[in-house]
């Protein structure tokens, strides 16, 4: 049977952690003692067939493709396809890599929503890497299946998040054996014409927005939890506190400021307490 892994390459907010201008203790500890997160991103790697793909193409994409690339034999050999959630900062700026000031790539194959894919034709720099050639975009809908291997199927799954520039997506990624869910980013769970629930208990995996950890967190940090369009850890566990025998859920997108970004704070306890568990870079699932 040909191997089919997801490797969490990033599990930060689209800014990472450290956070630019930012001395906080987490921020602090990963400039320090080298706890650095990436921006939100996974991999999808089939070894045997020599073929990875890429979920967000982040800030930190240069690091993050070397690691795939060293670590399965894949140097030299860029993705065979991005897979873009949606248009904010930490999710698709590592396109940039891919133009004539650094990859020079040729013909690289960008699956993206219909309205991201009219910004990045309609807007510069990233009108230069559809000109130059250096990208192909491809429009994505909703729930239209599209198998990237013979081992392996990707759906997209569209969620409501702030559309300032684009539609959002998460995605359903299924292997041989199991099917992951992939949602970094949304704005609540009630306001998704879906139950989150029925998603999860569908899954074998989840990896679902862990931006902040609990009402507490952001009012700690002056802002309205009303304001902030992120489901919080503490009520996502509370819905699918159920589940967590029958489904692996972890947690991803963490702000610099969420607690568990330290990994023996009782926050982080917390959460594995509840059979629930927090997604490292660097982690690999097998699907």
């Amino acid at each position: 049977m040909n191997e089919v892994i997801v490797n969490i390459i990033g599990t930060a907010q689209d800014a990472g952690v450290p956070h630019p201008n930012c001395f906080c203790q987490n921020c602090m500890s990963a400039m320090q003692n080298g706890t650095r997160r990436f921006a939100a991103s996974l991999a999808i790697i089939e070894p045997n067939r020599k073929q990875w793909h890429l979920v967000d193409a982040t800030p930190d994409m240069r690091e993050q493709m070397a690691k795939i690339q060293m670590k399965y034999h894949l140097q030299g050999q860029i993705m065979n396809s991005i897979w873009l959630t949606h248009a904010h900062i930490g999710h698709y700026p590592g396109l940039m890599f891919l133009g004539r000031e650094a990859m020079g790539a040729q013909g690289v194959p960008v699956f993206c929503g219909d309205h991201m894919k009219q910004m990045l034709e309609a807007n510069a720099p990233w009108s230069q890497l559809v000109e130059l050639n250096n990208i192909q975009l491809n429009g994505i809908q909703h729930e239209r299946q599209e198998q990237l291997s013979p081992s392996v199927r990707i759906t997209p799954i569209e969620v409501p998040h702030r559309n300032e520039l684009s539609e959002t997506f998460g995605f359903w990624i299924e292997g041989p054996q199991r099917k992951l869910l992939y949602i970094p980013d949304i704005d609540r769970w009630d306001e998704w014409d879906r139950d989150i629930f029925d998603m999860a208990e569908e899954a074998d995996i989840c990896l679902l927005d862990g931006t902040f950890h609990s009402i507490e967190e952001i009012e700690q940090m002056g802002r309205n939890y009303k304001e902030i369009p992120h489901p919080v850890m503490t009520e996502t566990m509370d819905r699918l506190q159920g589940l967590a025998e029958h489904t692996e859920i972890y947690f991803t997108h963490f702000n610099h400021t969420n607690p568990v970004n330290d990994q023996a704070s009782t926050f982080a306890q917390l959460v594995q307490d509840r059979a629930f568990y927090i997604a490292e870079d660097g982690m690999e699932l097998k699907l």
